[in-house]
């Protein structure tokens, strides 16, 4: 079947539409944000550390309300703990652009705002995740997972690049459009309605609240795809650098920062049209390895690039080697957790996210700052390397995966 027939078979599900759209409104808007608010810390201080402050002050909402968020979302309509979020998110960005706009905003109080957005962010991430599946039919689900990460990097293709545009303008422009896609978004989403009834509702215990990491921990498969995500984005996170990188080592302006935060979508574009032809239905553990093994190296490819172009072209490999890996993570997590415990799984799922991509900013802008951010990015990439193959020997249940549900090879 076609690419085109499996998008046209997912519109037939008016609450996978709404869910859709407001996902990539809410991508768009981030990423919109994030080339604001990483440029304009940058502007005002000049310190790596600083930048991976931003990273720290997302991530440590994340690991507070980990467990709350989990059981929240077992238990409440999951619709309405997305909208609150996502206004939620749209009225701090309001409030840093009205702070930009009026030249009153101080570095202590962006850390504040985005401190604010994490812990939205923190609710609203595994609640989406755990949404999708009761919006299409069991079978179109890896299919309906890859439409909507495919979605996310369009959104993250043209987010920093409008971003990077804007911000000639000033920062408050991009941060009051990055608002109005937030509040867009949940709009979009109080139009979802369920295809398949909720998950059925446990009493809140503290056996409940921690079910989502004992559920993890007794499955090598799923703890095995999610830790090796964390590790190997949070050696390999030299994306959080592209400030600097675009700054000082290519010497370009917020247009050559937004073409840079675009080109790793660029690649995960393409790689989304190359596996809606040739989908994964063999062999995914070790596809899985390859793809995070491909990061690692094209990210000591541009930690080491004085060349835009080279640049480029190593960042648009990292964005399809990263969308392997993610497609196929998703697909495992979500196909072996019953819908009861979604919430939770999810919750777990995104701390590990969470802690790749936010702590990884803050490790790497702290090693910058240690080595600078060459050196810092090549010594991550060979990290990322060095774990896909130890995460090879630790979990072979992941390497021997045939099936996205997990079954082996024969």
């Amino acid at each position: 079947m076609t690419a085109l027939a499996e998008i046209d078979r997912l519109s037939r599900h008016p609450a996978f539409v709404g869910f859709w759209i407001s996902r990539v409104l809410t991508s768009l808007g981030f990423q919109v944000a994030s080339v604001a608010v990483g440029w304009m810390v940058y502007e005002k201080t000049g310190d790596a550390y600083d930048l991976g402050l931003v990273g720290l002050f997302q991530f440590l909402p994340m690991v507070l309300l980990t467990f709350v968020v989990g059981t929240v979302a077992d238990r409440v309509d999951r619709r309405r703990i997305v909208i609150v979020c996502q206004s939620v998110e749209g009225l701090a960005l309001a409030a840093l652009a009205i702070g930009a706009a009026t030249d009153s905003l101080s570095v202590a109080g962006i850390f504040a705002a985005v401190a604010v957005l994490g812990g939205a962010r923190a609710f609203e991430h595994p609640t989406l995740t755990a949404l999708l599946p009761g919006l299409v039919p069991e079978h179109l689900l890896h299919k309906a997972i890859a439409l909507s990460s495919s979605a996310m990097q369009t959104a993250t293709i043209l987010g920093p690049s409008l971003g990077g545009l804007l911000y000639v303008m000033g920062a408050r422009v991009p941060l009051a459009l990055s608002a109005v896609f937030f509040l867009a978004a949940a709009c979009a989403m109080a139009l979802v309605r369920l295809e398949r009834p909720a998950p059925r509702r446990e009493p809140v215990t503290l056996a409940s609240v921690f079910s989502g990491v004992g559920f993890v921990w007794t499955r090598p498969l799923i703890l095995g795809a999610i830790s090796l995500d964390l590790f190997a984005v949070l050696l390999g996170g030299a994306t959080a650098l592209l400030p600097i990188f675009a700054a000082d080592v290519l010497h370009t302006g917020p247009w050559g920062l937004g073409l840079l935060r675009s080109a790793p979508a660029v690649g995960a574009i393409l790689m989304a049209v190359a596996l809606a032809r040739l989908p994964l239905q063999s062999r995914v553990g070790l596809k899985m390895f390859a793809a995070v093994i491909t990061f690692g190296i094209a990210t000591v490819i541009f930690s080491a690039s004085t060349d835009l172009f080279v640049s480029l072209a190593a960042l648009v490999v990292m964005g399809a080697a990263d969308n392997v890996s993610v497609v196929i993570r998703q697909s495992l997590v979500q196909l072996n957790t019953p819908d009861e415990m979604r919430g939770r799984v999810a919750a777990v799922n995104s701390l590990f996210i969470g802690t790749s991509n936010q702590l990884g900013e803050f490790e790497s802008g702290m090693t910058a700052g240690l080595m600078g951010a060459v050196t810092a990015g090549i010594v991550g990439g060979i990290g990322t390397v060095l774990v896909a193959l130890a995460w090879m020997r630790l979990f072979p249940a992941l390497r021997q995966a045939n099936t996205l549900s997990g079954q082996k090879r024969g």
